[in-house]
């Protein structure tokens, strides 16, 4: 008996073979085809200068509980509740009879087909162009994304009723931000907390600056904005609760404390860690943001004077091939190439946002503080917003690709991806009028 079964065994061992050759030749034949490189092409534009007028809501997002809780690879939690719940936050901008809008979403990310719905209500509500961003909190809702990668490696399970609430809450705080449009000024400043960050994989260090936009109307703040770079990751992960992390529990500390509606917008969050270390759990949470909005509290605000400028450039920039060589081993490089392919997008869309003495440059993804400066470098930026216009990934400069260090491990292209971003965004920052 024992010898039949060895013989069996031998029988089947060709057939093995030649099953797992035919599906590593299948895996490593070039499904991505041809990934042809072109000039930036300019999408939209808008400009204009005057008194500025502004208006801002914010509307809490459902869950179709149960939902998966996003921001990690498998094993994920299925929520049944939130706690405290996500939001969606819209601020409307006016200058010159230019209007834009600004979304903020307390999710991992955001894709095309969220910015696509968001985007075609905001021209029923008579605005020239809308951003879309995320704070890129590790504990919200998944679901949204269709793409296979996405779903694999963070949102979990593709679900249309999750991209609807998601699409729905925006959609309604850019509808009421716009109802609520009144005439304000302009408040900047900058604190800095250098404590509170550190780099988690190298690469120059964030520098834990918070830049603070506050709107203002004749009686009270309308709306401010907290430009911030740290990763929403102090939720413990196998929580089974829908969480905003600490971009939600700042936005509704600095809420209460009657600062306006909070937008709370990541800059190169690409390698920025939280260092913060008081409480452990939920509690270290609750005390990042407590901490973070005594930060803003204590910023010196100075007013702009004057007419202020409001403008906005959006440039669609074509991505290199992806580029699986850093993410898996050597003899499944074709193979995790293919992968990528089946899910990467061959556009993404960069911007260029002037608010007053504030340029912006905005990219799809998460920059480190190395790409940002390169950025900065290239368009005169005062500042770099990543979680914007959709999800490309992680982006670091090519220097530290091609070395595989800094974040280049969890980046999806080659070194090419930064010149590619560049490139649109020097377009998007001239077309904007930054006055480099």
């Amino acid at each position: 008996m024992a010898f039949s079964r060895r013989a069996s065994w031998r029988s089947l061992f060709p057939l093995v073979l030649l099953t797992v050759g035919a599906a590593y030749a299948l895996g490593s034949w070039n499904w991505c085809g041809p990934w042809t490189a072109r000039a930036p092409v300019l999408l939209s534009q808008a400009r204009g200068e005057g008194p500025l007028r502004a208006g801002a809501a914010k509307v809490a997002l459902a869950p179709p509980f149960p939902v998966v809780v996003a921001g990690y690879a498998p094993p994920r939690p299925e929520a049944r509740e939130s706690d405290p719940p996500p939001h969606a936050r819209a601020v409307v901008l006016e200058s010159g009879g230019t209007r834009i809008g600004l979304v903020s979403l307390e999710l991992l990310s955001v894709t095309d087909a969220v910015v696509g719905r968001v985007r075609a209500r905001a021209q029923a509500l008579g605005l020239q162009d809308v951003l879309v961003m995320a704070t890129h909190t590790h504990s919200s809702l998944g679901g949204y994304d269709s793409r296979l990668v996405a779903q694999l490696v963070g949102t979990g399970r593709f679900r249309e009723d999750a991209l609807e609430v998601v699409a729905s809450a925006a959609n309604t705080a850019l509808e009421q931000a716009t109802a609520a449009v009144t005439d304000v000024t302009l408040e900047l400043g900058e604190a800095k907390e250098a404590s509170f960050v550190y780099t988690r994989s190298g690469g120059t260090a964030p520098d834990g600056v918070m830049t603070r936009a506050v709107l203002r109307s004749a009686s009270a703040p309308v709306a401010e904005l907290l430009f911030y770079a740290a990763h929403p990751t102090l939720v413990p992960r196998q929580r089974a609760a829908v969480d905003p992390d600490y971009p939600g529990r700042l936005s509704a500390l600095r809420e209460s404390e009657g600062s306006g509606v909070t937008l709370l917008l990541q800059g190169t969050v690409g390698n920025a860690s939280v260092a913060f270390s008081e409480g452990q759990g939920l509690e270290r949470v609750s005390a990042f943001a407590r901490a973070l909005a005594e930060l803003a509290g204590k910023t010196p605000l100075a007013p702009v004077e004057g007419a202020v400028r409001l403008s906005l450039a959006r440039v669609e920039a074509v991505m290199p091939r992806p580029d699986a060589s850093r993410l898996v081993p050597s003899f499944t490089r074709a193979a995790g190439d293919n992968l990528l392919c089946g899910s990467a997008e061959r556009v993404a869309e960069v911007s260029a946002l002037a608010l007053g003495p504030l340029e912006l440059v905005t990219v799809p993804g998460e920059p480190t503080v190395d790409a940002g400066a390169e950025l900065v470098r290239r368009t005169g930026a005062s500042g770099v917003l990543g979680l914007v216009g959709g999800y490309v990934g992680y982006v670091e400069s090519p220097a530290l690709v091609r070395e595989v260090r800094g974040e280049s491990r969890r980046q999806y292209f080659g070194p090419g991806l930064l010149d590619r971003l560049g490139d649109a965004a020097e377009l998007a920052a001239s077309t904007a009028g930054f006055s480099r």
